[in-house]
C-alpha cells in the first residue's frame, strides 16, 4: 500500500487514511466545534455551494489570504486560505496544514460562509500573502506601513485610488516622486491636518506643493497615524498627485501648525 506524505521532515507520514485520521482527530475536532460554534442560523449551507471540493482546490492555488496561525495548536502551526466568492457573496476558507515544502497537504476543515464575523475568526496568526498587496505595491515606499502591507494602509491607500481622477499623475510616478518629496512633505509641509476615521483612529496628513518640479501643479502627500499616548506618528502611506480637488479630500479636520507635530522617523 503506498505510504501517504503529510509532512516527511517532520515524521507525518502514514500507513492508511484511517492512521492519518487518527492522528489528526483531536485537531480535526478543535476546529470543527470552533466552527459550529460561531455558525449563525441562516449562513450559506454546503447543499447551496456548487462544487465544494473544486473550490477547495481553487482557494488553495490562488487565495486571497493567507494567515501563519501558530496560536491554535501547540504541536505545529496551520494556515488559513480564505478567498472570497463574490457571485454568492461569501469567502472559502480552509484550514490547513503546510509541509516544508510549503505546499498545504492535509485540510483540518473548509467552509463557505456570508458571516464576515465567522470568517474573521479564522483570520488570525500573522497575514503572510494578502492578494490586495499586489494591486497598491506601486504605491509602496520603504519606510511605510504599505510596503509591510499593514491592512489599514492598504484600505486606506485603495480608497485614495477610487478618489483619483483619469488624468492625474500615472502609477509609475508614484515611488520616483516619493524618494523625492517623501520627507520634504513630512518635515516642512506646507498643510498638516488632524482628523479621526470612522473607526476612531487619528489621521494626520501632510500637504506640500512643488511649483518647481516638472510636473505641472504638483502636490505630494503624507498620510500619518498618531498614537494618542505619545503624539508619534507613524507613515501609512504617501502619494503624488496633480489633482486639486484629490488635494482638497485630505484638507480636513483640524488644521495644524507644524510644530505641534511630533514625527516618527520610519514605520
Amino acid at each position: 500500500m503506498k505510504e501517504i506524505v503529510i509532512d516527511r521532515e517532520a515524521g507525518l507520514v502514514f500507513k492508511s487514511e484511517k492512521d492519518l485520521y487518527a492522528h489528526f482527530r483531536p485537531q480535526i475536532e478543535q476546529l470543527e466545534q470552533e466552527y459550529v460554534s460561531h455558525l449563525k442560523e441562516g449562513d450559506i449551507s454546503e447543499d447551496q455551494v456548487e462544487g465544494l471540493g473544486d473550490l477547495l482546490e481553487v482557494t488553495l492555488d490562488e487565495p486571497a489570504e493567507i494567515w501563519h496561525d501558530d496560536r491554535t495548536f501547540k504541536q505545529f502551526p496551520i494556515f488559513h486560505f480564505i478567498r472570497p466568492l463574490e457571485d454568492i457573496n461569501a469567502f472559502h476558507v480552509a484550514v490547513t496544514y503546510v509541509s516544508n515544502d510549503d505546499e498545504p497537504t492535509f485540510i483540518f476543515l473548509h467552509f463557505v460562509s456570508q458571516d464576515l464575523a465567522l470568517v474573521s475568526q479564522f483570520r488570525r496568526g500573522d497575514l503572510v500573502y494578502d492578494k490586495a498587496f499586489e494591486e497598491v505595491g506601486f504605491g509602496a515606499i520603504d519606510g511605510d506601513a504599505l510596503s509591510e502591507g499593514d491592512p489599514m494602509a492598504m484600505g486606506l491607500f485603495l480608497a485614495m485610488l477610487k478618489l483619483r481622477a483619469e488624468k492625474d499623475l500615472g502609477f509609475d510616478k508614484f515611488q520616483p516622486l516619493g524618494e523625492l518629496y517623501r520627507e520634504d512633505t513630512i518635515e516642512n509641509a506646507d498643510e498638516i491636518w488632524r482628523a479621526s476615521d470612522n473607526t476612531g483612529n487619528t489621521l494626520v496628513t501632510f500637504i506640500k506643493q512643488f511649483p518647481d518640479d516638472a510636473e505641472t501643479d504638483l502636490y505630494y502627500i503624507a498620510v500619518t497615524t498618531e498614537e494618542e499616548s505619545s503624539s508619534m506618528h507613524t507613515l501609512m502611506f504617501s502619494f503624488p498627485t496633480n489633482d486639486e480637488s484629490l488635494v482638497d479630500r485630505y484638507r480636513h479636520g483640524e488644521n495644524l501648525h507644524a510644530e505641534e507635530v511630533v514625527q516618527e522617523s520610519s514605520h
